[in-house]
């Protein structure tokens, strides 16, 4: 076997009974960079090809070269050019290989189009100047600007004083006027420090951008993450053209686009480690042929995803709970290892401890957050109210939940359609494995998805009329990367031919990616108009720059 992946006659035996030095065990570091299913097929006869340009017979001569040589930089070369080709475009891959494996290939026309729908959305956000729309955004920029002063946790009076005319100068558009020098959404504790309501995580996770003066790409940056995460574990679960069905309905969302834009808003950050998070994690889950270092490193990244949304939006607590729950019962079903599912809780122990010092060291209690009490509050009262104004808002921003209720009602009925008995008999076949694996990826989907809905159509503070899209709709935004896993399914699963599937994914994504851009378009451009007369309501006593630390136009965690 060449090195450039064409088979020649090797010498019938394995590489390992001609030499046990270094030379070979460098030569299968190399060959890792192949996929695992190519390497179970042609791994000993690339190992003996290579060996045999190099070893002479003499066995003290064998021995020397085993130890001195080593794989060169035109082999090297040769082994990545293979192995893009095959991680790419899944040239050579059996059939079989490809049903057993979702995850086998990627086709390069998948890469360029996640490629592609992921630029417009960058393109879209960047080429709009920013605005600090509403209170909150003030808020996180000067927890941004403060931890990049190196005060990481509260602030003296003067401290205070001194942050709010450093961003009241960095305003220079018409927010301006809506914040003023002051600190908005802060608050003084009992020994007369300051510090901001808003939960932690974010600004940790923009300090460095912040530093480098590309807070734009903040957002961005994580929402790479959450598309490369997504992408990851909707391959696995639904095989070609489900990676980049998932990524296109999730870039090409109105919501996305308009809270990307937003820079110092954490929503589209915390929305993207979500997605990060869950994708990682189905792969994790559902690759049962993955070694079980792989499968284990995947899970702790995902649930340390998991762990850093919800250090950025406590409410984000619900989803890692619902992800818990659902590696319990995978390890229940026999999918998931015990050693695995240990390292995997540890993750989620050590993520939730740490928080809960955070907490207890900076606001006095591990359950406690900057927010006094009593601000943030939520009551079953305020789900018909809710129920009433926020669907208009949501399929405004997000109309890829019509394809994801539409994904879930479909997997209900195949499901039940496949455990009836008298089909099963008339049929004489055993039911089908990949409806029972659906049906499972598609209820954990939908709880992670109802428990970010659910807890929010009882938050007291949208359940009024007249609050706008862009205020409302942030709050259900993390359940975007279930909402776009479930839409991939239906793009993916329906039509009967991968061709079909391809061209689904094309005519659903493209025509929601305009809808998407038509809406932030139409946003934004609403923004300007209202930014210049702001309303401010004040509460409670004076702030820093003689102001209140809160404000009612802003609201939320």
């Amino acid at each position: 076997m060449s090195p450039g992946g064409a088979s020649e006659a090797g010498p019938g035996r394995s590489a390992g009974s001609r030499v046990s030095g270094n030379l070979e065990r460098r030569y299968r570091r190399v060959l890792r960079l192949l996929p695992g299913w190519y390497r179970e097929q042609q791994e000993e006869e690339m190992v003996a090809a290579f060996l045999d340009s190099w070893l002479t017979g003499d066995p003290e001569a064998d021995e020397y070269i085993s130890k001195a040589a080593g794989p060169s930089s035109a082999e090297v070369a040769r082994v990545a050019g293979l192995a893009v080709r095959l991680h790419l475009g899944g040239a050579g891959i059996p059939r079989a290989k490809l049903t057993a494996s979702p995850g086998a290939g990627v086709s390069l026309g998948e890469f360029l189009f996640c490629l592609a729908v992921f630029a417009v959305l960058c393109v879209a956000v960047l080429r709009v100047a920013p605005v600090l729309v509403e209170p909150d955004d003030h808020a996180y920029q000067a927890s941004i600007v403060g931890i990049a002063d190196g005060h990481l946790l509260t602030l003296s009076n003067a401290q205070a004083q001194a942050l709010a005319s450093q961003v009241y100068a960095l305003s220079t558009g018409p927010e301006r006027r809506l914040a003023g020098p002051l600190l908005i959404q802060w608050t003084q504790l009992p020994d007369g420090q300051w510090i901001s309501q808003k939960d932690p995580g974010y600004p940790f996770l923009a300090v460095l951008f912040q530093l480098l003066g590309i807070i734009r790409l903040a957002p961005l940056w994580y929402g790479l993450l959450g598309c490369l995460g997504l992408f990851l574990g909707a391959h696995r679960w639904l095989g070609r053209f489900g990676g980049a069905a998932a990524v296109g309905l999730y870039c090409s969302s109105g919501a996305a686009i308009l809270f990307a834009w937003r820079d110092y808003m954490p929503t589209f950050t915390d929305a993207s480690m979500i997605a990060a998070g869950t994708g990682l994690l189905l792969w994790a889950v559902l690759a049962g042929e993955a070694s079980v270092p792989r499968r284990t490193w995947a899970g702790v990244v995902a649930f340390a995803a998991l762990g850093a949304a919800t250090f950025t939006r406590y409410t984000d607590i619900v989803v890692l709970g619902c992800a818990v729950i659902a590696v319990i019962v995978a390890w229940r079903l026999r999918q998931v290892p015990q050693r695995v599912l240990a390292w995997w809780l540890g993750t989620v122990v050590l993520c939730c401890a740490g928080i809960a010092v955070f907490n207890d060291l900076v606001y006095g209690g591990p359950l406690k957050s900057g927010y006094p009490p009593g601000l943030i509050t939520f009551s079953l009262s305020a789900i018909p109210q809710n129920l009433r104004y926020m669907p208009a808002h949501l399929i405004a921003a997000m109309p890829m939940l019509v394809l994801g209720l539409a994904a879930l009602v479909w997997i209900i009925v195949q499901a039940v359609r496949q455990r009836s008995a008298g089909a099963e008999l008339a049929a004489g076949v055993a039911p089908d494995p990949a409806t029972r694996r659906d049906l499972a990826v598609g209820l954990a989907l939908a709880a992670s998805w109802a428990a970010v809905w659910v807890l929010y159509a009882a938050y007291t503070w949208t359940a009024f009329p007249g609050l706008s899209t862009l205020a409302s709709v942030r709050f259900y935004v993390p359940a975007m990367a279930a909402i776009a896993l479930l839409g991939a399914w239906l793009i993916t699963r329906l039509p009967r031919r991968e061709s079909l599937a391809a061209a689904s994914c094309a005519v659903l994504v493209v025509p929601m990616l305009g809808l998407g851009l038509w809406s932030f378009d139409h946003t934004v451009q609403r923004v300007h108009q209202l930014l210049p007369r702001p309303a401010q309501v004040r509460v409670g006593p004076a702030g820093p720059g003689g102001a209140s630390p809160t404000a009612s136009a802003g609201g939320g965690p």
